[in-house]
């Protein structure tokens, strides 16, 4: 791959810094991190059945066509990575390269769309845990029937996981790689295992029908199940997050891309192992049990209940993961002045954002029990959900154009780097921008009135709207209030936003666990 000579130093205004994240994790730790924010075994046991809805037999075609203008996306924030290692990573690159307003607005929605992942994930890690219980034979605890069904159980025995896995997180990088790996490989093996022999044995025959995308019925089916793709393939910008906690910043390129291929094999794989398993009916209507469904037909009891226990471990591995990424972009705002000091207060112990990372996840705490109490709200954050692949692919449009206006001139140096920081993340960020505006037009067109309902088009589209909106609201206190020099700077593209990380290592105290 071709290779981008380093900026002309630069000296933006001074912004204060602080203590810096410490750097304690490699490229193992990377793809943990970002592995776990993908949740491939959650995609595969939830997501599949899901997007069989929509593309029927062709799940391996869109999954395939789905990552390639994520390869051309990932290229970007590879390319971006190498010269600005950044925490705040796609928050300062369009900030430096486009507009500090639409940089804002960036770090923004991740932060809210996250907020809204996260209680959803809250509610849907503890049904999973009450799930499992359940056939292990734990019916009651304290005198409480166990009821995977109930909301405020889910919710309640999701908001402990959440508190735990927040905890982890403040305890270090290394600890939750650890945690996450210890994970990874256990769901990993698990669904290698059975989705392995499901390929090989099932009863149904193999289709290279599966993979021709041009058996989709219609160019509506196509981009919808493009969207969901590239829903799949979020998350392996996680390890972009960690890029000042990595010993090497090109570890956190490196990890990003080998998170990507590890889930296109495991999508693949996942792909044509269900569609060998399962009958038609079982692939579009087993809904969340798809997973279970797919295991009972492979292997009895006790084995059958392993890939729900890998499940549990995904959902579980996906809240931290959701806490991590998101901590580390919020102290980058902070750092500049764009949010409150409390988000960029790095634990002397730890070496992390520590007062941040409790805040995140109190945050989202609060918003899955205020959910139990405000029904409206529960629309509000599924429909977030819903509508936050759009926001995704927008955030990823964004990225790649800042990749191509900071690096047009290098066509001057050299026509293949040229080629591999310009041309393919223009292609893949003109790609997902036509199927986000014609998924715009189509939930607009779809429906001939307003409804609070995670499934009215207009719905759909006015949450996001809102979003943007108090992102915009945000933006100006920043601006204006707190006077940060994030706004003040020059938008030449060939500066960095700020000077590039030093080699600087915390001294790590005596007897801690890092050393």
């Amino acid at each position: 791959m071709a290779t981008i000579p380093p900026p002309a130093p630069a000296v933006p205004p001074p912004v204060p810094t602080g203590r810096p994240l410490r750097r304690s994790i490699g490229v193992l730790g990377g793809v943990a991190i970002a592995a776990s924010s993908t949740a491939a075994t959650t995609t595969i046991g939830i997501g599949l059945t899901a997007m069989a809805l929509t593309v029927g037999p062709h799940l391996p075609a869109v999954l395939l066509l789905g990552v390639l203008p994520i390869l051309c996306i990932a290229g970007a924030y590879t390319q971006l990575n190498r010269v600005e290692p950044n925490a705040g990573n796609t928050y300062v690159w369009v900030g430096r390269s486009l507009s500090p307003w639409l940089g804002f607005l960036v770090g923004w929605t991740l932060i809210v769309a996250t907020v809204a992942f996260l209680a959803y994930t809250t509610a849907v890690t503890g049904s999973a845990i009450l799930q499992t219980a359940l056939v292990f034979g734990v019916t009651g605890v304290a005198g409480l029937d166990v009821d995977p069904g109930s909301t405020a159980q889910g919710v309640a025995t999701g908001v402990l996981v959440l508190v735990a896995v927040t905890l982890t997180a403040v305890a270090g990088l290394r600890t939750a790689a650890r945690f996450q790996v210890a994970l990874l490989v256990f769901e990993y093996a698990v669904l290698l295992g059975f989705l392995g022999y499901g390929a090989v044995t099932g009863p149904n025959p193999f289709s290279w029908d599966w993979f021709n995308p041009f058996a989709l019925p219609s160019a509506q089916v196509l981009a919808q199940g493009l969207l969901l793709s590239v829903f799949c393939y979020w998350g392996f910008e996680a390890a972009f997050s960690v890029n000042e906690e990595v010993r090497d910043p090109r570890d956190a390129s490196r990890a990003g891309l080998i998170t990507l291929l590890s889930v296109l094999g495991l999508f693949m794989l996942g792909s044509v192992a269900f569609q060998r398993v399962l009958s038609d009916r079982e692939l579009t209507e087993s809904g969340e049990q798809g997973l279970a469904v797919f295991a009972g037909h492979l292997a009895g009891q006790p084995w059958a209940t392993l890939p729900l226990v890998a499940l549990m471990f995904s959902a579980v591995a996906s809240l931290q993961a959701g806490v991590i990424p998101t901590a580390r972009a919020m102290f980058a705002m902070s750092r500049d002045r764009t949010l409150g000091p409390l988000w960029s207060r790095v634990s002397p112990r730890f070496g992390t954002p520590a007062a941040g990372t409790v805040a995140l996840g109190s945050l989202a705490a609060a918003v899955a029990v205020l959910s139990l109490a405000i029904p409206r709200l529960s629309d509000v954050i599924l429909a977030t959900v819903n509508s936050v692949g759009l926001l995704i692919a927008l955030i990823y449009v964004l990225t790649a154009l800042a990749a191509v206006v900071r690096f047009l001139g290098l066509f001057r140096r050299s026509w293949r780097a040229g080629l591999v920081a310009v041309v393919l993340p223009l292609l893949g960020g003109t790609v997902l921008l036509v199927i986000t505006g014609y998924l715009c037009w189509l939930f607009a067109t779809g429906t001939d009135h307003f409804a609070v309902d995670p499934d009215n088009g207009w719905f759909l589209l006015t949450v996001p709207a809102l979003m943007l909106a108090s992102g915009l609201v945000a933006a100006a206190w920043a601006r204006w209030v707190r006077k940060s020099p994030y706004f003040l700077r020059g938008n030449d593209p060939e500066q960095p936003a700020e000077p590039a990380p030093t080699e600087t290592v915390i001294p790590e105290p005596e007897g801690s666990n890092h050393r």
